[in-house]
């Protein structure tokens, strides 16, 4: 692609803003080298590396890459066999390192199953060289210090030399803090040529002996080094020498190396780059909120609110470009100011950010082509070297562009034909248009001749198109108008400006008729048009609340079923399984009785007949999703207890009535002459009317009064795994079935646990008047986890 539309665009002020997110020398190097891509295959794999990188950003804040600088000078230098110092080892080391992360880092992004198109394949090219990159690391610190751990002679040299300066500095305090250190100038141990000295006063030089190395400015001051450190100073100068030698030893051996690998590390380089300029468009795209662009192999440009992305986000107007499907030629007419030629950069540095592989300053579903090249004429063509006139500069640029267009390019031209006579600028515009056109070229052009409105409206694949002006504040609004040519509004702006309304009234003469009306017309259209896009917007913004609302419904229908899904099924393994243990119930009944039957010959007693249909009757769950019938709500009625209602105690086959309510689920009641705590499901109530009659009662013969056992009651009662309110009506019923039976004495089993069952058993039996007393079971017999009671 030419050139000169990088620098007409300023497409270098986009790799400006790329710069910034860029951490390695590589990755500036690849930045230097973008251009746009002119093959369709090539822009798609660029754009798909983009969209990789945005995933990770989104998903992993983007690829662990840090500052790396460029090793390609050291890399040139193990070529030739040279040696490198710690810093350059220090930077190859880090590039090795970053690859080995780079690489853990895609594998753990594979193990969390995270999908990429294209980045996986340029991951998998790293070489790693473990081995080598922990040596190195072992080796060399960050800042290319060599550390001790390099080799166990300069580990041992090191140690060495510490000692040493301990025992210099030990025999130098006796210089500095006892009688001698009147001597000083400063009581201070200092170096002079790498040796360690004392600032001495040079009239008492003579004291210390030794050799001077240096002296004040003044010559008051001598540094010497005290004969009795001169031998330890020796030592210390010597094992400093032989560090200097080992470490050229170690960095010599640590060059050779890695010598053989500079190929691969070499690679590793441009690959980490690679990846750090795609880390840098991901950034720059979530920053900008630039979007991933679609392609068009036809070359059909679609882009929604477009925006130029050298613009303040916060004052950029944004609009809608089309060009290619429906016309390939677009005239922009109107007065200056309005955005025309901003409008004409916008369309044209989108496309080449998108042909680079970047995503583009516009919304989702934009769409943009493949051109071969992009020209455009745009600004002051003018030279006085050259002795070109603006006429001349633009026509100058225009013919070259001529010579160079295909039917796959696309052409941008700012006021095409101005700078000479008007009629003259309008037809050679209008013959260039034709041109152009005939070689199926698309272009967008921007102009003032109303000549070229016309025009618009007679070509075919070729529009009219505008930039709204404001028509009560003559003020412009930036939006591009498809469809409307430009109205001219520059007597309304001079009279706005102060010009007198004499001078308007007479210009306004000599304009004629047909003109007048044409901008007339035009003014309605740019208001209808107006009026039309805001109600569109209006429609667009109802539709994605509407769009909105229903997805969130169809999201709560979606879960509701699945919910309601969910709770039938439990609720049908809930029945299944009460069926199942009510069925294993009645039968123990049914068996209990046939055992009965067995051992009284045939002869059950009445009160133990009733007493296994109570037990029946207690299997019984009423269905819920009957409540609504009308059957089922007569029945309903019959557990609608008051005080003061008949009732029939089911497990006793007894009538009786209700004195007053127990809890939640208990009442009070008076059976004869027994006052009897009962579990409002064993209860039913009858109309008074249904009671046995008096007479009735006369009649039947008076049975003799005596005590018989009503159910087979075992004096113990385990309430140990139970619920609270289900082991209350345990225990209710278990006392009362205890009294009918004679039991003086009885067992509750309620276990420790929290203490809730210990605590509300005795609160019931406080409450009984039946109950004498009780007390907690002996230690051996279960101490403070059971009861005795006697009643």
């Amino acid at each position: 692609m030419n050139s000169k539309i990088l620098e007409t665009l300023e497409f270098d002020r986009i790799k400006g803003q790329l710069a910034q997110y860029l951490v390695s020398a590589a990755g500036h190097r690849e930045l230097t080298q973008l251009v746009p891509q002119t093959d369709y295959e090539a822009v798609k794999e660029l754009l798909t590396e983009t969209t990789d990188g945005a995933d990770i950003l989104r998903l992993e804040d983007g690829i662990p890459i840090p500052q790396l600088a460029d090793i390609k000078p050291q890399l040139k230098r193990l070529k030739i066999k040279a040696n490198l110092n710690g810093t350059e080892l220090a930077q190859i080391t880090k590039v090795l390192q970053t690859s080995m992360s780079v690489k853990n880092f895609f594998d753990q992004m594979r193990e969390k199953k995270i999908k990429l198109r294209v980045l996986t394949t340029q991951v998998d090219r790293l070489v790693t060289i473990p081995s080598i990159t922990q040596r190195l690391v072992r080796s060399i610190d960050s800042d290319g210090r060599i550390n001790d751990e390099a080799s166990a002679k300069l580990h041992g040299i090191r140690q060495l030399i510490t000692q040493t300066e301990t025992e210099i500095h030990q025999q130098m305090e006796r210089y500095t803090r006892g009688k001698n250190a009147k001597y000083l100038s400063d009581p201070i141990v200092t170096m002079r040529n790498d040796r360690y000295v004392i600032p001495v006063i040079a009239r008492y030089r003579n004291k210390f002996g030794g050799v001077v190395h240096d002296q004040s400015a003044s010559g008051q001051t001598l540094y010497i080094e005290p004969a009795a450190v001169v031998e330890t100073n020796n030592r210390l100068r010597q094992a400093q020498i032989e560090e200097r030698q080992e470490m050229q030893r170690v960095l010599i051996e640590l060059s050779q190396m890695i010598a053989p690998y500079r190929h691969d590390i070499g690679q590793n380089e441009a690959i980490l780059g690679h990846l750090d300029f795609i880390n840098a468009k991901a950034r720059w795209a979530h920053d900008t909120k630039a979007t991933l662009p679609l392609l068009s192999k036809e070359n059909h440009v679609s882009l929604r609110k477009a925006r130029h992305p050298l613009i303040d986000p916060q004052r950029v107007v944004t609009n809608d470009i089309k060009i290619g499907e429906d016309y390939q030629a677009i005239i922009i007419t109107g007065p200056n100011t309005g955005g025309k030629t901003i409008t004409l950069k916008t369309l044209g540095i989108i496309q080449l950010m998108g042909q680079s592989g970047l995503f583009i300053p516009a919304e989702e579903g934009s769409t943009i082509g493949i051109f071969d090249n992009v020209f455009a004429d745009i600004g002051d063509e003018q030279s006085l070297e050259q002795n070109l006139s603006t006429f001349s500069g633009h026509m100058d640029g225009v013919k070259a562009i001529l010579e160079q267009i295909t039917s796959r390019s696309l052409v941008l031209l700012d006021e095409l034909g101005a700078g000479t006579d008007p009629k003259e600028g309008a037809a050679l515009a209008m013959a260039i248009l034709d041109n152009i056109g005939s070689k199926g070229t698309m272009v967008v052009i921007t102009t003032h001749y109303p000549e070229l409105k016309v025009y618009g409206y007679d070509r075919a694949k070729t529009i009219n198109a505008s930039m709204e002006f404001d028509q009560e504040t003559l003020k412009p609004t930036y939006k591009l108008l498809l469809g409307i040519p430009g109205r001219s509004n520059g007597l309304e702006i001079a009279q706005r400006l102060g010009i007198s309304l004499q001078v308007i009234d007479e210009a306004r003469t000599f304009v004629s008729d047909n003109s007048q009306d044409l901008n007339n017309m035009i003014g309605d259209l740019v208001e209808q048009r107006k009026k039309a896009r805001e109600e569109s917007e209006k429609l667009a913004k109802l539709v994605a609340k509407n769009e909105k609302v229903q997805r969130d419904l169809d999201e709560k229908l979606t879960r509701f079923n699945e919910q309601r899904d969910k709770l039938y099924e439990q609720a049908r393994s809930k029945a299944n399984h009460q069926v199942s243990m009510a069925k294993k119930k009645a039968d123990r009944i049914i068996h209990h009785l046939r055992q009965l039957e067995v051992q009284q010959g045939g002869n059950v007693k009445e009160n133990e007949l009733i007493d296994a249909q109570g037990q029946l009757n207690a299997l019984h769950h009423d269905n819920p999703r009957l409540q609504h019938n009308s059957v089922l709500q007569r029945a309903k009625q019959k557990h609608d207890l008051h005080k003061g209602d008949a009732v029939l105690v089911k497990s006793y086959g007894q009538y009786g009535e209700l004195l007053s309510k127990r809890g939640n689920h208990k009442w009070e009641v008076q059976i004869g002459i027994l006052k009897m705590e009962i579990d409002e499901n064993n209860l039913e109530k009858v109309a008074k009317k249904d009671l046995p009659r008096e007479k009735d009662a006369k009649r039947r013969p008076r049975a003799a009064v005596r005590t018989t056992q009503t159910r087979k009651t075992s004096a113990r009662l385990d309430l140990r795994g139970h619920r609270y309110e289900q082991a209350m009506s345990e225990l209710s019923n278990f006392i009362d079935h205890a009294l009918l039976n004679n039991l003086s004495t009885v067992t509750i089993i309620h276990g420790k646990g929290t203490g809730a069952l210990r605590k509300g058993t005795q609160q019931y039996l406080q409450s009984n008047p039946r109950v004498k007393s009780f007390s907690y079971a002996s230690p051996n017999a279960g101490g403070d986890g059971a009861t005795i009671v006697n009643l």
